[in-house]
């Protein structure tokens, strides 16, 4: 099989916007296959077109015996796929796929025709859980959007928004609470537009 060139691509990556994939692996394998894909892209200078490599893990208290034991471990929240935020390119779609460990990628109905990037819109959950927040992921919310809590002690409390710091990442949103409206400060992350 040919190898990707050296000399990538005519184009720079401002030519074309960089979007989020899934590719799929073996179960358990996922940071192994993130780990063969980062090394990969340092070794073929790919830097310019492949970006972040994510495995969406969180924290789940352990038990013992049904009690909770004060410890925590990470847990794929998605078990046999790895995030990649990346341009498509012949090259870079070759390296990815190429990469130890990857059985191919999600969205692609094969026969060499390539995937179908995640919509922005259900991206952003996924993005937001592990704490990788885009600028422009505020572009998609306003003052007087409806907004649901998604995570925090305000949990399933809805509202509208009053206002957006940017600068500091939170959000205040006017809510009711019994029976009197109330603006609580949330932080971006933990809002979801409904």
């Amino acid at each position: 099989m040919e190898q990707p060139s050296q000399h990538v691509a005519t184009f720079t990556s401002n030519d074309v916007e960089k979007q989020w994939y899934i590719v799929s692996a073996y179960s358990s394998h996922e940071n192994k296959v993130a780990d063969n894909l980062r090394r990969r892209v340092d070794s073929m200078n790919m830097q310019d077109f492949i970006f972040r490599i994510i495995v969406v893990e969180q924290e789940e208290p352990v038990f013992k015996n049904g009690a909770p034991t004060g410890k925590t471990r990470l847990k794929n929240a998605y078990p046999g796929y790895v995030f990649i935020e990346m341009i498509m390119t012949d090259d870079s779609w070759y390296v990815v796929r190429n990469t130890p460990g990857v059985t191919g990628f999600v969205g692609s109905s094969g026969g060499g025709t390539k995937p179908i990037p995640v919509p922005p819109d259900q991206m952003e959950p996924i993005l937001k859980r592990m704490g990788l927040i885009d600028i422009s992921m505020y572009d998609r919310y306003a003052v007087g959007d409806y907004v649901k809590v998604i995570h925090g002690a305000l949990e399933g409390t809805e509202g509208k928004i009053i206002s957006i710091d940017k600068a500091t990442g939170n959000v205040m949103v006017e809510t009711v609470f019994f029976g009197r409206s109330t603006s609580v400060e949330v932080e971006f992350a933990d809002i979801d537009k409904i």
